[in-house]
């Protein structure tokens, strides 16, 4: 059983600078970009302004925001917690905390998770944590409205390293990657916890969070398992699509990349590489169709933004992670650079935000002809793997012990 409590310190004044949400991992269209206006073009030397900054337990979640309120987990002992705070002060509204002892056996050497993000929908707060308990808690204050432990009750995969795949919403509904025979995947009422659909094909569940994309006029769930890319019609579960990818663990941990033309950009490290296929639908079938592969770009946790025919993201595993360009439509790489280490971003206002995992924040332009840093800051110390969320013109950045918020007006 979950055992909770729910912290109340009090809702501090509205947040003015928070104009667009970012209400789950990737932000509003879970594509890591917003459409946030009006940003710097440069930053004083020691960084943007810094509104406010409270220490913070282990983890990796985003942060999620809604309105004036932000959410993210973190972890104190054998506690994980599902934190609500208020978006201008960093202030706790209400905390939500559970006992999250380790397995015996469980590699947590590279953090202690938690590593999901939460969903916020109008009504509810979704989250998950390394063991798979998955929680639907009530928005304003905290409680506990209904749970399922993926792991004990419905037998899903087991992560050795805890819980990755973020909650997706869609309609009424939260979609989880699950893994396993008769419920690879599976939608949740949200207002319930009632199952509303399940995927009877079995698939081995893999670290990336899914993406809902659209093929010629149909919602489809992307979801990168252990051994291949999977298209889900998300009104039923139904497979629509397979398409093999397999790397070293079944260790496909980045989200897929999307674009208007139909190209669907994969990419993953231990051996994974990189693919881009073409979806296209006709009479009802979806069909994939590869247009190349190639294990010069291989992205291994961080993100992989699209801005026009190239995607940019960190490419490596165990040894450097050069910022790398390459275009979509060919496989061809354009340029490597080594100014950060891995890292993440997003794209907002024609800007690239950077955090690597050193702890440097940057402003940087990623053009087809190479990479010039804007500004750069040293703001964090203890291993920033959290790719960074922009709402209007706040940044959240976080790492192992800290969260902040930044003015990047």
């Amino acid at each position: 059983m979950l055992r909770c409590s729910v912290v109340f310190l009090g809702l501090a004044a509205a947040c003015g600078a928070a104009s667009l949400d970012w209400p789950q991992f990737g932000g509003p269209h879970g594509d890591f970009k917003s459409d946030s206006k009006g940003l710097a073009s440069s930053w004083p030397a020691a960084g943007p302004r810094k509104l406010w900054s409270r220490p913070l337990g282990d983890g990796y979640s985003e942060v999620s925001v809604s309105g004036d309120v932000l959410y993210t987990m973190y972890r104190v002992g054998n506690d994980e917690i599902v934190l609500a705070a208020d978006a201008s002060t960093g202030k706790t509204i209400w905390e939500y905390r559970y006992d999250a002892a380790f397995r015996p056996g469980m590699g947590m050497e590279n953090g202690s998770g938690p590593h999901a993000t939460p969903l916020v929908t109008k009504n509810g707060v979704y989250a998950i944590g390394i063991l798979a308990n998955l929680v639907c808690l009530d928005k304003k204050t905290g409680k506990l409205i209904w749970s399922h432990d993926l792991d004990h009750e419905i037998h899903g995969t087991v992560f050795d390293r805890g819980w990755a795949p973020s909650p997706i919403p869609y309609k009424g509904w939260v979609i989880m990657k699950v893994g396993g025979e008769g419920h690879s995947f599976m939608a949740f009422d949200q207002k319930t916890g009632a199952v509303a659909w399940k995927t009877v094909q079995k698939f081995t569940n893999a670290p990336a969070s899914p993406l809902l994309i659209q093929v010629d006029g149909q919602d489809q769930l992307v979801a990168p398992m252990a051994d291949e890319i999977v298209g889900i019609d998300p009104s039923n579960g139904w497979v629509l699509w397979t398409y093999p990818h397999s790397t070293n663990w079944g260790l496909n941990i980045s989200t897929p990349v999307w674009g208007e033309d139909h190209l669907l950009f994969v990419s993953s490290a231990y051996n994974g590489g990189s693919c881009v296929i073409r979806l296209t639908r006709t009479g009802g079938k979806t069909t994939a169709e590869k247009i190349w592969e190639s294990n010069r770009m291989r992205v291994h946790f961080s993100t992989a933004v699209r801005v026009g025919d190239m995607v940019y993201g960190s490419s490596g595993d165990f040894g450097p992670a050069p910022l790398t360009a390459v275009d979509v439509k060919t496989g061809k790489i354009a340029w490597q650079d080594r100014s950060f280490a891995k890292a993440s971003f997003v794209y907002a206002d024609g800007k690239f935000i950077v955090v690597d995992e050193d702890g440097n924040l940057a402003l940087a332009d990623f053009t087809p002809q190479g990479l010039k840093v804007v500004s750069r800051a040293e703001l964090l110390h203890s291993n920033a793997w959290t790719a960074p969320s922009l709402v209007g013109s706040r940044l959240y950045v976080r790492d192992r012990s800290t969260l902040m918020a930044l003015d990047l007006r």
